[in-house]
């Protein structure tokens, strides 16, 4: 793997970075309210949109279409060709996760009012069919979606699962195998498990109802360390697993670190230089041979160093 210098410094954090499905323009999210969309190939930025709160979350749907949510609850439609933001509905609260579901058609979000949305954009305007969480009080903190099997983090380390096909109620409830707040989940590409990353340095991989749940379920801390006679570790903010089936993930936390392992062999592959500040976000290219690296605060901790947020290009 080859290193690649910052395409592009922000003044506000970075929230979320993604590469379109097809190409390798990358969208950025970020605190500063603005939706930025960068060709990483000839470092240039190709657009750049406003929002009316800080943005925490952005998906592709196509080349043309991305979604994002923000802080005051909206879920937006942007046309990347126009240069036009819509409003496709809002949460009642703080609006945390954006995705797109290709199988369903659909976006999901989600959000501290204990919802789960789901808007079908062919729609008019404000209509969308909505889903409550199971658990009473319990906001949700993450999501990720693989084919029709929808995972859902709630109240901090309690996962639902939901097939898309039927919504009713989740077809299993568990809780996480790490026992502190979940703090990001991401689907394994070659099954139809899971990987969540925990405030104290976690990552568990799960597989429910399958096969292979006994051989490859497992967790493990990413960088220990030793406080007050215990193991700790820094919160892990973003886990991404490369196309293809590998078996290979990258892991990124609140100290700049980026690690990548394989989750067949269980083997650390190698760790990047660290970084000045957190990292906030990861993204793989369509093909796997690109990395991007948010390099930025995250308001988690007041300790936190705040140098101008960076996004870091790397090649596979």
């Amino acid at each position: 793997m080859s290193g690649g210098g910052a395409g592009l410094e922000l003044e506000d954090a970075i929230s979320k970075i993604k590469f379109s499905p097809e190409s390798n323009n990358l969208l950025i999210a970020s605190w500063d309210s603005y939706l930025r969309l960068y060709n990483v190939e000839t470092s240039s930025l190709i657009l750049k949109l406003y929002s009316r709160a800080p943005l925490l979350d952005c998906c592709f749907e196509n080349e043309s279409t991305s979604y994002t949510s923000d802080s005051n609850g909206f879920i937006q439609r942007c046309d990347l060709n126009a240069g036009t933001v819509d409003t496709i509905g809002r949460h009642d609260d703080i609006a945390t996760s954006v995705l797109f579901s290709f199988d369903k058609g659909e976006v999901i979000s989600t959000g501290l009012d204990e919802k789960i949305r789901f808007w079908d954009t062919r729609r008019q305007r404000g209509q969308s069919r909505v889903l409550s969480t199971d658990a009473a009080a319990a906001a949700v903190r993450c999501i990720t979606v693989n084919g029709n099997n929808l995972v859902v983090c709630v109240d901090d380390a309690s996962m639902h699962l939901y097939d898309l096909r039927s919504l009713d109620r989740p077809f299993q409830s568990c809780e996480s195998q790490v026992e502190v707040p979940i703090r990001c989940v991401t689907s394994v590409p070659f099954s139809t498990g899971y990987a969540v990353g925990s405030v104290d340095g976690q990552v568990a991989l799960e597989f429910p109802n399958t096969a292979c749940s006994s051989e490859m379920k497992y967790t493990f801390r990413c960088h220990p360390k030793s406080m007050k006679g215990r193991l700790d570790g820094a919160c892990i903010n973003a886990i991404e697993f490369t196309p293809g089936g590998s078996g290979t993930f990258v892991t990124g936390d609140n100290e700049g670190y980026v690690i990548s392992w394989n989750a067949k062999s269980r083997r650390r592959l190698f760790e990047l230089p660290r970084y000045s500040n957190s990292v906030a976000s990861l993204a793989f290219n369509h093909t796997g041979e690109l990395l991007a690296v948010a390099s930025s605060h995250t308001y988690q901790e007041a300790k936190e160093k705040e140098e101008p947020p960076q996004v870091f290009i790397h090649k596979f």
